[in-house]
């Protein structure tokens, strides 16, 4: 792209799951339960989950591009909430950057999931409705995991 754009951008996601914080909040923390269900099949996954580590997804796009998730936690509450920064890489190109809380609150037997992420979306290569949607996707993955385990 020769194209130089930042578009800033903010979303919030809530999702209702029929399990309690702690089992939720467990399929993030957890590394193989949380694989299961964020990374795709074919994905390079890691997750080191304490505040300062990193978690890193990595697949290749249908055009074989290798995209690159990465984020570092900054706030860990168990049961509570998560904060971390991210980043998405196609090849050596920066996507984005952005910073979301993710928080897990009490709704009867269940959680209430709230998602908040501010981002800045460079160059054109991703758009802020375009990763809306996938943390849609990804947050239906997550009870899709839960209803079956």
């Amino acid at each position: 792209m020769t194209d130089q754009t930042s578009t800033h951008a903010t979303f919030t996601i809530e999702r209702a799951y029929a399990a309690p914080p702690a089992r939720v909040f467990a399929a993030w923390s957890d590394p193989k339960a949380k694989a299961s269900w964020f990374a795709g099949p074919e994905n390079a996954y890691e997750l080191d989950f304490r505040v300062g580590g990193h978690e890193v997804n990595r697949g290749t796009a249908p055009d074989g591009t290798v995209m690159t998730f990465e984020s570092v936690y900054h706030d860990i509450v168990p049961d509570g909430r998560l904060v971390y920064s991210s980043t998405m890489h196609g090849g050596q190109a920066l996507w984005t950057a952005s910073l979301t809380t993710v928080e897990f609150e009490p709704d009867g037997d269940g959680t209430r999931l709230t998602l908040t992420e501010q981002g800045s979306f460079l160059d054109g290569y991703e758009k802020p409705e375009w990763r809306e949607h996938g943390t849609g996707e990804w947050l239906g993955a997550l009870d899709a995991y839960l209803t079956r385990t």
